[in-house]
């Protein structure tokens, strides 16, 4: 690899980095989430970085937005053919992490 190509590791990291993106996309693996199931499965974080953190993977095309026309507004997210291709990560880590639990049990 060229010194000056992009890195495909920290280009990755950019996109699914940060305190909140993987679990967001640990529960949008096995089904579509509307936002507040977002928000009571990950209790901590805020609504104002829910909606950043979804629009950020959405940019990216990890996550799909779906809009549906009633009242009051349904939205629901889901993963993208891109984003389901992160199931090997996302599992791999909840794989690493039930390990490094154990050690310190």
């Amino acid at each position: 690899m060229n010194e000056d190509d992009p890195c495909p590791t920290e280009t990755a990291l950019e996109m699914i980095g940060g305190k909140w993106k993987g679990m967001i996309l640990f529960y949008l693996l096995d089904e579509t989430r509307r936002f507040n199931e977002l928000r009571r499965l990950i209790p901590d974080i805020t609504q104002r970085m829910l909606t950043k953190q979804l629009r950020d993977l959405e940019k990216h095309g990890i996550v799909h937005r779906k809009v549906y026309s009633e009242v009051p507004p349904k939205v629901e997210y889901s993963l993208t053919d891109t984003g389901k291709k992160l199931e090997g990560v996302i599992k791999g880590l909840e794989e690493w992490g039930k390990g490094i639990l154990q050690t310190k049990g």
